[in-house]
């Protein structure tokens, strides 16, 4: 049985080196295609660590960490500020729901709804409006997309998410096919919660 659960403060802390292999492993993927290492997670992670109200939602097997599930205020993400410079909304009205991420062998199971429905309510807890996450943006012709690949729009859409028009941000890391890091679009989903 998955246990999945909301932690914050130390126990938030204590999760993130899991969190780290797990960002690595889940998001070496297509559409990621990230080429991770500990000492850019140890980086990229310090906003959780650095935020009194951050969430992590874990999704255990046992002791281990089979998923995670980040979220904090938009406004601890200043790299993303840009994105929603043409948008009439305060960056303090919403929530960022980060990182989802789950090992294959535990997808299907209704995990990925929990990790939403939870940091979705710390949002509300928070006081906040509007619930907003990114996703990578990939050409359907890349030659790294797998012919059985099928993208999360309708599981986002379902959840009453539906892209910014013009909210896109930009973020670098190193792909698995490159000798170095580069920049991607990332395009911005929301809802009101």
């Amino acid at each position: 049985m998955i246990r999945v659960v909301r932690l914050t403060g130390e126990a938030l802390g204590a999760a993130l080196d899991d969190v780290a292999r797990l960002r690595i492993e889940v998001f070496r993927a297509f559409p990621y295609l990230y080429d991770g290492d500990a000492a850019y997670e140890r980086a990229y992670l310090q906003t959780y660590r650095d935020s009194a109200d951050a969430i992590l939602v874990g999704a255990f097997d046992g002791a281990r960490l089979v998923g995670a599930s980040t979220g904090t205020p938009m406004e601890d993400h200043g790299e993303f500020a840009a994105a929603f410079d043409r948008q009439d909304i305060d960056l303090k009205d919403i929530f960022y729901c980060a990182e989802s991420v789950l090992l294959a062998d535990y997808r299907g199971q209704g995990i990925g709804h929990s990790f939403f429905d939870l940091r979705e309510a710390h949002g509300r807890d928070l006081r906040r409006r509007y619930s907003a996450f990114c996703g990578v943006v990939r050409p359907s012709d890349h030659p790294l997309r797998p012919a059985d690949y099928a993208p999360l729009d309708p599981f986002w859409r379902k959840r009453g998410y539906m892209p910014v028009e013009g909210a896109v941000a930009q973020y670098r890391w190193k792909d698995i096919d490159q000798h170095g890091e580069s920049d991607h679009d990332l395009q911005f989903w929301m809802r009101a919660l």
